[in-house]
């Protein structure tokens, strides 16, 4: 029998996206080479430091312009992102923290006491960013000599772990990486529950999204590619009988027009250093990161002009030249930029995790003039959803009833 549709209620669930930004831990400046240069590597450009007076206006400008949450990177070139997160409540009083660990260098039990201690002290303003690594030469220098898959057989027991733990239950485990015995937590702040975002384009990080993640976070690659991978990760997690949300984490170079924005595109890209870029791609081609393989593809290490690097509309794959990670830039006027977004919105992507250059300003620019935009356009995506789903349903009602009385 048809279920009757009450009069106001919409049969597409609430999909409102949420928009976070990025705390840049490594160093700020006008262009990708001031992270380069403070991490260490070849380059150098004028750069703002890693202090907590300047990380605190860029998250009070976040906060300001409506972001919900920071990320905090984890990483040699990083400041620690715990010790960072919890200064930064200090200077602030709504914005959240996605909290980058590197799953294994710690045991789940101490993980769950510093991020249970943080959602209690910080009203409950934590999420997680688990990051299994992928720069073998990195993970040495933390003393962790672990293959590629064995590091994400090793990250699955620590979610697992770690949410039983910051659920209130007690762990008893005895896996190939982990030997947890009694293992709980004092008094845990169940009240203010912890999403575990994740990041991986491998097949065996896949598997763990599908098993552990709330949130799996994927770089801006052009959009047909991002619905393949939503699509395969959908199957996945149906097969352990669970849905993810997604998240994209992106550039933004945003301006009020689009000449303008590719202005800047072609200032940045003029002026990062050639051998800056040699020695960033030969250490990228060294890691074992399917997800940093994936960016290098897309700009294959050219420098030619900015548009040469458009890998889709507004896509642009200049800053990947330099940086590692994210390393692709939405570029163009604030409309445009915002139906790109919008239209990864349509895929499935739910939250987006932005940045741009510096950070401090683009905060303000981003949070006021393109996070308006895509929620208007995410309203409208969901009204013509809301209609088209009313009408099918409507047509579904008419068919049982038709089925009803043929059936008498």
């Amino acid at each position: 029998m048809p279920r009757p549709l009450p009069e106001n209620e919409d049969p597409v669930p609430d999909r409102t996206p949420v928009f976070h930004w990025f705390l840049p831990t490594g160093g700020d400046g006008r262009d990708p080479g001031g992270v380069t240069a403070v991490q260490g590597r070849t380059g150098a450009a004028t750069r703002r430091p890693a202090d907590v007076g300047y990380l605190a206006q860029v998250a009070a400008a976040a906060e300001q312009a409506g972001f919900t949450a920071l990320l905090a990177p984890v990483g040699l070139g990083c400041v620690d992102p715990w010790i960072l997160a919890a200064a930064l409540t200090q200077h602030t009083s709504r914005i959240g923290f996605l909290v980058a660990f590197r799953a294994g260098f710690a045991s789940p039990t101490l993980l769950a006491q510093q991020a249970d201690s943080f959602r209690r002290f910080a009203g409950g303003r934590l999420r997680l960013n688990v990051v299994t690594g992928g720069d073998p030469a990195e993970q040495r220098a933390y003393g962790d000599h672990l293959a590629h898959d064995e590091r994400y057989a090793r990250t699955d027991e620590v979610m697992a772990a770690l949410r039983d733990l910051l659920a209130g239950e007690r762990v008893d485990r005895q896996g190939e990486h982990l030997r947890l015995d009694g293992a709980r937590l004092v008094d845990p702040a169940v009240e203010h529950p912890v999403p575990l975002y994740f990041g991986g384009a491998s097949p065996a990080a896949e598997q763990v999204a599908a098993r552990r993640a709330d949130v799996q976070l994927l770089w801006g690659e052009p959009p047909s590619a991002i619905g393949e991978r939503i699509a395969r990760l959908r199957a996945i997690a149906a097969g352990q009988g669970r849905t993810l949300r997604y998240g994209l984490r992106l550039h933004v170079i945003s301006r009020d027009t689009a000449e303008q924005a590719w202005a800047e595109a072609d200032r940045i890209l003029s002026g990062l250093d050639p051998a800056a870029v040699r020695a960033s791609q030969a250490r990228f081609a060294a890691m074992d990161s399917t997800g940093q393989a994936r960016m290098t593809a897309l700009h294959g290490g050219g420098t030619a002009t900015a548009r040469d690097l458009l890998v889709a509309p507004n896509l642009w794959a200049g800053i990947g030249l330099v940086r590692e990670g994210a390393g692709t830039a939405l570029v163009g006027s604030h409309d445009e930029v915002a139906a790109r977004l919008a239209e990864y919105r349509a895929l499935g992507v739910e939250e987006f995790v932005l940045s741009g250059y510096p950070h401090l300003e683009e905060a303000y620019r981003v949070g006021e003039e393109v996070v308006p935009r895509v929620r208007a356009l995410a309203a409208a995506q969901d009204a013509r959803a809301g209609r088209a789903g009313r009408a099918a349903q409507a047509v579904q009602d008419a068919r049982d009833a038709r089925d009803v009385r043929a059936a008498r």
